[in-house]
């Protein structure tokens, strides 16, 4: 079950558990509910004098178990094996559980610990899914601090029979009390703020009060990380307000060009990045959307950054690295079956359509690579590129023209993904050569069609390209003055995690440089008046 590594990593993971725990497991016959009994014998014998472990659950869902720290009413448990990029998350349980304290600010830990209601969660994951785990172990983390909230992690290639019943076609899928809470990542800030109505007033006048920045950075992408390193090194006062930490890293399966770093996977990177920033005493606010930019009035003067909370924040320069987003097709259906078949992420959502036929829309390096990747798991993979060749590398291509259950069709144009009974169907597309329309019977549509920049707020306020791309030049000024800008969402080519990170620094170069260059603005003080 798990190697001689793994075993003595989670060996010296556990030493730190200083609480009793107890597990409880609910098993079957089936191969399954042995490999679970394995994993959970193993756990058991690295810490036996603080982790109990027993076999007589009656839990419905076999194989699985529950865990919690003895003598508490927390209620956690866990339906399925939960490995591979769970496997943290279940370490993470066992270690919050017994004792060791989360690296979460106090403030949310307090806020978890007020809510009041019956929360009862349950969350559907896959293995290969690498936006589960920030779900899971959020939910996990209000499980074991809040005896109110109840949460059950279910793998979904276990349970085959629940995830078609409910239809569920992305993961991760968030249940409360029954009906669907969320769909995607989501952070435990994210999920808190949904059941404690107040917080977000509460969060826009927190974040209206703070003090002015030398340097506010929107977006916490690698060029808004880099950017914070950078600027943070010149001893100013830095601030990042960020919708997650990491933009799109966080959705990217593998890292393998980025240098100094041989291979890492998206989340380690984006969870990287941030300890990084945060070490250098940069102020983070996470789950902030920018909603406008006010210029300074002045030069010297105060640019003001309005957020979608209603709160607002003040600084002498600003650096834009808000990235971009996935594209949509915008054809009939996609929104309609968003999460019903259609879906963005091969990696975390392809395990769902095992033994399906599905359509890949998209021929770039993304759209092949998602179609190799799906092809060793659904039955047969149908790729929709509206160019009259695909465009992907040509080891990418030639390595997709090798698998005997792929299709490719090329001058094709997307124009309905078909539904019935609220899932996808189909899809439709017209040759572009004869003008013949044709319907493709399937029930997943994968779309990987590029990045649009996320500027739309900006439109008025800072000069954009026709394609929506912030104009900068080659230190990244914007036509604002104290306004900077780098990474996917500027007319920068090639968008890359290294270019946005070298172009995050090059704009804090340039906003400090800005900063020692512009003359102070006095505060104007009224003349005392002797009574």
């Amino acid at each position: 079950m798990l190697d001689d590594t793994l075993k003595s990593q989670l060996a010296a993971y556990l030493e730190r558990v200083t609480l009793p725990i107890e597990i409880v497991a609910s098993l079957g016959d089936d191969s399954n509910s042995a490999e679970m009994r394995e994993l959970l014998q193993t756990i058991q014998s690295l810490r036996a004098d603080k982790i109990s472990v027993a076999y007589d659950g009656t839990d419905a869902r076999k194989p699985s178990f529950s865990l919690k720290r003895a003598g508490t009413d927390t209620s956690l448990s866990f339906a399925g094996l939960p490995l591979g990029h769970e496997f943290t998350s279940l370490v993470l349980a066992l270690l919050w559980s017994g004792g060791h304290p989360p690296k979460v600010e106090p403030e949310v830990i307090e806020q978890i610990k007020g809510l009041d209601g019956d929360f009862n969660f349950e969350v559907y994951m896959s293995l290969t899914c690498h936006n589960c785990p920030d779900v899971v172990q959020a939910l996990s983390l209000m499980a074991i601090f809040n005896p109110k909230v109840k949460t059950t992690v279910i793998e979904g290639g276990a349970f085959q029979a629940e995830v078609t019943e409910r239809e569920i076609m992305a993961v991760p899928s968030i249940y409360l009390n029954g009906a669907l809470f969320g769909n995607g990542r989501m952070l435990v800030e994210e999920i808190v703020a949904k059941l404690d109505t107040g917080a977000a007033a509460k969060d826009a006048a927190k974040l209206s009060a703070k003090d002015p920045y030398d340097v506010l950075i929107i977006g916490g992408g690698p060029a808004g990380a880099a950017a914070a390193v950078y600027a943070a090194r010149k001893g100013i006062r830095v601030g990042v307000a960020a919708e997650r930490f990491g933009g799109q890293t966080n959705d990217t399966m593998a890292i393998e060009n980025y240098p100094s770093v041989q291979e890492t996977d998206g989340p380690k990177f984006a969870a990287a990045l941030e300890a990084q920033t945060r070490s250098y005493g940069v102020d983070i606010m996470n789950l902030q959307m920018a909603q406008a930019v006010v210029p300074a009035p002045q030069v010297g003067g105060l640019i003001e950054v309005k957020l979608a909370n209603g709160g607002s924040l003040k600084s002498k320069t600003v650096i834009l690295s808000t990235g971009a987003r996935w594209r949509n097709v915008n054809v009939p259906g996609e929104q309609e079956y968003k999460n019903k078949g259609v879906a963005y992420c091969p990696h975390c959502d392809g395990p769902l359509f095992k033994g399906k036929d599905v359509a890949v829309i998209g021929g770039g390096n993304s759209g092949i690579e998602a179609a190799i990747d799906l092809a060793g798991v659904v039955k047969y993979v149908t790729v929709i590129e509206f160019a009259d060749q695909l465009k992907a590398d040509a080891v990418l291509v030639n390595k997709l023209n090798s698998l005997p259950n792929v299709t490719v069709h090329t001058n094709a144009q997307t124009t309905e993904i078909t539904g019935a009974d609220g899932k996808v169907n189909g899809l439709k597309y017209k040759d572009r050569t004869t003008g013949v329309e044709h319907h493709v019977a399937l029930e997943g549509v994968f779309v990987q069609i590029g990045l649009v920049p996320n500027t739309e707020f900006l439109r008025g306020t800072i000069d954009l390209s026709k394609f929506g791309e912030i104009l900068v030049d080659a230190k990244g000024h914007t036509n604002v003055p104290g306004v900077f800008a780098a990474g996917d969402c500027t007319t920068v080519p090639f968008k890359q995690i290294v270019i946005a990170a070298g172009d995050g620094s090059k704009a804090a170069l340039s906003a400090f440089d800005h900063l020692i260059r512009t003359p102070v603005v006095q505060a104007k003080v009224e003349e005392a008046v002797p009574a």
